[in-house]
Parts: C-alpha cells; structure tokens; sequence
C-alpha cells in the first residue's frame, strides 16, 4: 500500500479563554484552511509541536525526518528586524520570537534535506529572511504610494492581481501569467537574498519568491482561502513534490 506524503505544518501559539477558577493554558492555533487544502491535494497534514533549541536539534531533525514536505504558515505577527539586520521601525507589530526561532530551525533544517517547502504569507517573508532577503517593515509608512495590502473585506476573496514572472516555478504550476489573490499582510520582501522574485503586485511589493532545490516557493497570499484553480494548483504542485521525494 502507497502512503500518503506527510506534510508539516506550523502552528501559533494562543491560550485558552480564561474563566472563574481556571486560568488560561497555552494551546496551538492552525486555520483549518491549511489542513483541508493539504488534505485535498492528496497528502496529510501533521502540525508541529515546538521543539528544540540552539544547541540541540536533534528532535527539530526527527520532526523533519516525519516529513515529506514542509509548510510555514502566516500569523499575525512580525519578523524581528534584528534577523535580518535591522533595527526596529515605530510600526513594526508585535513580535512572536518563540515561533519565529522555531520556524528558523525547521527551515534550515528543511533546506538542508532538500525537503519541499511552501511558505505562506509570514512564512514567505521568514523564508526570504532565511536566504538573505531584508523586509519593509512596514508598507503604509515606507511605500506610501502602494495599494493597501490589508485588505478590509473577505480573506477568501482575492483582493489585488500578481504579475508572475515567466519560466518561473510559480508560472509553470499556475499555467498563469497574471493571478487574482488576497492580500492580508503589512510586511514585504525588499531585497530577495538568495531567492529568486517570480511574483510582484502592481504596485511593486514582492508577492512571491523561489529558492533552489526539490520544490522551494514563498507567496504573500493564502491560497488555501482561495477557490480558484492555480490557489489549488499550488498545494497539488507542493504535494507532488513531497510524494515524489518519498519514493526516490
């Protein structure tokens, strides 16, 4: 019998609601989107506790030996500037440097075995982080002139259009030279480090990078809210990837 590829996914980390006697407890916080998109495109979805610490990273590596493939996913938080070498402007948001370190390990580890990688959204931008990008830290007071990419309405509606570069991994998935996509993010990719930029939005905000290796891609939207046929060619593409890693 062939198994279904097992793919990675990050998680936040939240508490639950306190009440009268029963303080709140930490508990991880996934959008049920991700799972349901991991699910239809053939493959299972394993959301990943965090494990793990700078000196040891043998359980970081045992998670990523679980693993076909490896999804970071988005969250309302930001990057610290210092990862990149910067230091903080007055807009930057609240910062999750607990997850932030976790994703890092995950990452490189993941980089290291070659193991197909899509990162969403925050989990774009970590990954440019990751292979030498910088970022604005904040859109609407450092690009002015840009369309609001936190949009108002419906996340699972698109928002703005992506310009995709052609002969790109995004291109080749997609078939699509132009997508519609949703658009709930304050932060950017500014310099593209090691990774390649194949996807930018009107207005000049990077939307989606490429790395080397098996299967390496960031985008800036969330696919998984999406119903269109290039939003479910991604996680197919991802899915084919991580299947094809397993048997080989």
């Amino acid at each position: 019998m062939t198994r279904l590829p097992i793919i990675g996914l990050t998680a936040d980390l939240g508490e639950t609601i306190a009440r009268p006697g029963r303080p709140s407890l930490p508990r991880y916080e996934l959008k049920q989107a991700y799972c349901d998109a991991i699910i239809s495109a053939g493959a299972l979805p394993l959301i990943l506790p965090y494990v793990g610490d700078s000196s040891d990273m043998s359980a970081i590596s045992t998670l990523i030996g679980l693993c076909d493939g490896l999804v970071v996913t988005g969250g309302a938080f930001d990057i610290p500037p210092a990862l990149y070498g910067e230091t903080a402007h007055a807009a930057l948001g609240v910062q999750k440097p607990t997850r932030t370190h976790f994703e890092q390990q995950l990452l490189r580890a993941a980089l290291g075995a070659d193991l197909p990688l899509l990162g969403v959204c925050g989990g774009m931008q970590l990954l440019a982080v990751e292979l030498g990008a910088t970022l604005v830290q904040d859109i609407g007071s450092e690009r002015p002139s840009a369309m609001n990419h936190e949009q108002p309405d419906d996340s699972r509606e698109p928002a703005h259009t992506v310009n995709v570069e052609p002969d790109s991994l995004l291109s080749r998935i997609t078939g699509a030279s132009q997508l519609r996509v949703n658009s709930t993010h304050h932060q950017a990719v500014l310099s593209s480090g090691r990774a390649t930029i194949s996807g930018v939005a009107p207005d000049g905000v990077v939307e989606a990078i490429e790395g080397r290796g098996r299967f390496v891609l960031g985008v800036q939207w969330h696919p998984e809210l999406l119903s269109d046929a290039a939003s479910s060619a991604i996680y197919r593409a991802f899915v084919q990837a991580a299947a094809e890693r397993r048997r080989a």
